[in-house]
């Protein structure tokens, strides 16, 4: 799809003025976000991102348009795994309910300027080094078949080497200050606990994005339509995580379903230049995979007492504050 420079401004403006209207009008006064809001805004996002994919359809056609469709259910399945452990991270610094919105606006906002850049450098690789793809294809299986295997994540934000920098290089204050990531006490400056709830989102989203942008490269090699149909999945996060974290234990099949998704589109890389696999097909497999995984997980989930598992209701665990940790 040839992309003109006016549809790449126009896309960026409706992402940016979105965000804008989030965060001065929605969000003008912290607060917590319910479900009726949560949901809400998940429909919005997820109503922007469906919609773009006919506008690509109608400009570029049926094949362009199954791409962005493809790599955007791939980026949305994903972007749920990145719920978990959001809340783990949120848990960890006891982020209070009013407050998360705002971190996570930021750590979304931050992973699209990530994205784009990993974006700019995974089309370099390939348009240069042709062979690139065989390791992407490789890596992607490799990725699917450890995230099958080892299944939860698990994560240490007193292990994040910039965490333990941040505290050695700026004093933080031993609680939040409303929403400000950083206040003025005396003549000293100080960062506030949501600073480094904001940096360890960010550097976390960095490992999700080393998965995830490969995989929509599997799809298609066209930068508009791998920037778009990641950004419009990562722009309903911030949302989808209101809706989903308390319940997030019920999926007890979509890390595995998300390995097999991994696995196909590395094999799908891998065999590129021997053996095209449709769009269709492709777009077809994926979608069937996570709907199983989703459809088994929920119906095991409700034969166990008819509950989620006591791990995974998005109970806060007891790691205490950032200043217990140092």
């Amino acid at each position: 799809m040839d992309a003109s420079i006016w549809l790449w401004i126009g896309v960026i403006t409706f992402i940016l003025g979105m965000l804008a209207i989030d965060l001065l009008v929605f969000q003008k006064n912290p607060h917590e976000v319910r479900m009726r809001e949560a949901v809400a805004w998940s429909c919005v996002w997820i109503a922007c991102g469906l919609t773009f994919g006919l506008i690509v359809w109608a400009i570029g056609g049926s094949a362009p348009a199954g791409e962005y469709y493809a790599g955007y259910l791939i980026e949305k399945s994903l972007s749920v795994d990145n719920i978990f452990v959001f809340a783990l991270i949120l848990s960890y610094f006891a982020v209070p309910p009013r407050l998360q919105h705002r971190v996570l606006f930021y750590g979304v906002l931050g992973a699209l300027v990530l994205r784009a850049v990993f974006i700019v450098i995974g089309a370099t690789i390939l348009e240069q080094f042709s062979w690139a793809i065989y390791i992407f294809g490789g890596f992607l299986v490799v990725t699917g078949i450890r995230m099958a295997r080892h299944g939860d994540v698990e994560v240490h934000p007193d292990r994040n080497p910039l965490l333990k920098l941040l505290r050695r290089v700026v004093p933080l204050t031993p609680d939040y200050r409303d929403d400000k990531f950083f206040v003025r006490e005396g003549v000293r400056r100080y960062a506030t606990p949501l600073l480094a709830v904001l940096l360890v989102v960010e550097t976390t989203d960095v490992v999700f994005a080393v998965d995830s942008i490969p995989a929509i490269f599997a799809i298609t090699k066209d930068t508009f339509i791998v920037f778009t149909s990641n950004a419009f999945a990562i722009l309903g996060l911030r949302a989808l995580y209101f809706v989903l974290a308390g319940a997030m234990g019920r999926f007890i099949y979509l890390k595995t379903g998300l390995a097999a998704v991994l696995v196909f589109v590395g094999v799908k890389m891998l065999l590129s230049e021997t053996y095209h696999i449709s769009i269709g097909i492709s777009l077809g497999v994926i979608a069937v995979i996570l709907t199983v995984s989703i459809g088994l997980s929920l119906r095991k989930t409700r034969e166990v007492d008819g509950e989620p598992p006591d791990e995974a209701t998005g109970t806060p665990i007891d790691a205490g504050t950032p200043e217990e940790q140092s």
